[in-house]
């Protein structure tokens, strides 16, 4: 049966002592984010993931969304679940005070959403739209407009979306077709159109919704260089902040959908709905990417939060099941069979997950630290260096983490073997929520693009820099360190690897893009499997300062747990790099119609 707990220990490893939490606290706003606080924080959010939003994940996947005249209604139980998050602060934690928020780190609200997609991932999308929509406005919204939505956006009493997506257009918004024009008062437009797979479009968790809507002005240059942003409320907002009367802006389905049921994906449709301009005319898709960029990353912690859920209930699972007896002999005489944990295969299984959760965990607080630093520090180097950081990683973590996140989820129900199969165990439910984070904020095959077409080359490399650079001193560094040879030097020649299949697509990309393209799916896995083994090796340099305490077998955990990355996963970067070198030769000389 599926189980979850908070993983609080590993958590506080990761923040604590990995990352070392003394140095958000440097941060001007993050000065109160003491290891103290932190503490009390994750312990409450994960009581709240335990007891509130777990529970009702398999209930709200039978029941799912109900449309009827309009009505979008959330399964039984959600209403309240979600009120009872509210009021504990949880949609504006990582808010700006000035706005009702708590202004806890970044790294710190990374940890609670994943938490929170552990528990009930069809829950998550309410509260994470919410945030996206809370970042754009603050970054590019007037004075009035941020006065308006901010705090009920933080407050959670209204919510958020992202209205890109158009029947005819996904990934390639310069072809979208909805129309603003100028409406009677000064400053406001008439919205047309309809969009279709906007995550909570419609719904009864809140009062009011606020829909951030990409459009085109009746004067907009063709393609992606034509298109504006717009705030449309789903309610006019009123001068006292009340809401006022419908705007024309309607729900006209929702979606039957593999997973993530109790997550409400809708068709809206907007008839000359009133909106006004989010940041400057022609310029939305900046103003977007400001909330598609906190999304993927929001993504890609949805891949890790089902992670530690499939491994839980694998765990769990092994522990309990008795099947065979052990190669080497029983170990459980006294039962008719062992426990399947005793078999190496589902040892290999259990430890593939644990590894892959446990270094994305790391992977993505690392990330959300740096956005941290990009948001906060004074230092405009400092600060440069962490946008970089940030952009360069930003694909890598939702496509990585999420494409691992569905190899997790089904090994998990292949640990359960034909019980993973059934529902009411709820493994198979990990299988078909995790299936669209590799969809959607951009396919993973678009983050590989992304990762390859803009970042590599971006600023002559200077992206590239803030990873290799380091990494490149790091690793002369432990190299000579007795303690870390079973690491220093496979890690050493993994990035070698990383760096030569960096030159190659630069090179080669360069006369002809269909090499770039070939190669870019393998090369954010290799990217991102190379980042994990920088801090596993990180992560044993801490366990190994430990091992004479009271929680000796915690870090020699984590020591055998980075021994079989190394061993059993980190190898894949041979197999990945001889696929990126084989160029895209076969893949594009088939004709088209031989497929």
């Amino acid at each position: 049966m599926a189980v979850y707990q908070a993983p609080l220990r590993d958590m506080r490893f990761t923040y604590r002592e990995l990352l070392g939490s003394d140095k958000v606290t440097e941060l001007p706003g993050c000065e109160e984010a003491t290891p103290d606080l932190v503490d009390a924080v994750l312990e409450e959010a994960g009581k709240v993931c335990e007891s509130v939003l777990f529970p009702l994940n398999r209930s709200g996947d039978e029941e799912g969304c109900t449309f009827e005249n309009g009505v979008v209604r959330t399964p039984k139980g959600f209403k309240e679940a979600y009120e009872t998050f509210r009021e504990g602060g949880w949609v504006g934690m990582a808010c700006d005070p000035d706005y009702g928020g708590q202004g806890l780190p970044n790294c710190v609200n990374t940890l609670v959403e994943e938490m929170i997609c552990s528990a009930n991932m069809s829950f998550g999308m309410y509260p994470g739209l919410s945030h996206g929509a809370y970042k754009a406005i603050k970054r590019f919204g007037t004075d009035e407009q941020k006065q308006t939505y901010l705090p009920k956006l933080t407050d959670g009493i209204w919510s958020g979306t992202m209205c890109l997506t158009e029947p005819h257009c996904g990934t390639d918004l310069g072809l979208i077709r909805t129309k603003a024009e100028p409406g009677a008062a000064e400053g406001e437009w008439k919205i047309t159109g309809t969009k279709i797979f906007i995550s909570a479009g419609e719904h009864d968790l809140t009062e009011n919704i606020i829909h951030l809507v990409l459009a085109r002005l009746p004067d907009a240059p063709p393609g992606i260089k034509g298109i504006s942003l717009f705030v449309v409320p789903k309610f006019m907002p009123k001068e006292d902040g009340s809401v006022g009367a419908r705007n024309g802006v309607a729900c006209g389905s929702i979606e039957h959908k593999m997973g993530i049921k109790a997550s409400a994906t809708c068709v809206m449709n907007f008839d000359e709905a009133t909106g006004w301009l989010v940041g400057e005319p022609h310029k939305g898709m900046r103003a977007m990417f400001t909330m598609m960029n906190a999304a993927r990353l929001g993504v890609g912690v949805q891949g890790l939060g089902i992670m530690e859920a499939s491994y839980q209930g694998a765990v769990d699972y092994a522990r309990e099941r008795t099947q065979g007896r052990a190669l080497t002999g029983a170990k459980a005489p006294e039962q008719k069979a062992d426990p399947i944990i005793v078999h190496p295969d589902v040892r290999r299984m259990l430890l593939t997950m644990k590894a892959y959760t446990e270094g994305g965990r790391m992977l993505a607080a690392w990330i959300s630290q740096e956005l941290d630093y990009a948001e906060k520090c004074q230092d405009p180097k400092r600060r440069q260096e962490a946008e970089d950081f940030v952009a360069l990683m930003t694909p890598i973590v939702k496509g990585v983490l999420t494409d691992l996140g569905s190899e997790v989820a089904n090994l998990g129900v292949q640990v359960y073997g034909g019980h993973g199969y059934i529902r009411e165990w709820g493994m198979e439910q990990y299988v078909r929520d995790a299936r669209i984070a590799q969809i959607y904020e951009g396919t993973n095959g678009i983050q590989a693009l992304d990762l390859v077409g803009r970042k590599l080359g971006a600023h002559t490399g200077r992206y590239l820099r803030r990873f290799f650079h380091p990494l490149s001193e790091y690793i002369d560094r432990i190299m000579d360190d007795d303690e870390l040879e079973d690491f220093a030097l496979p890690l050493a020649k993994q990035f070698v690897r990383l760096q030569q299949a960096t030159g190659y697509i630069a090179q080669k990309g360069l006369s002809n893009p269909n090499e770039a393209g070939a190669a870019a799916t393998d090369y954010m896995r290799l990217f991102g499997l190379v980042a994990m083994g920088y801090l596993w090796v990180r992560a044993v340099e801490v366990a190994k300062q430990n091992l004479d305490g009271d929680e000796a077998d915690f870090y020699k955990a984590k020591i055998t747990t980075a021994k079989f990355y190394f061993e059993r996963l980190l190898p894949q970067t041979g197999a990945l790099f001889a696929a990126i070198m084989s160029g895209s030769r076969t893949m594009m000389e088939m004709d088209e119609a031989a497929f």
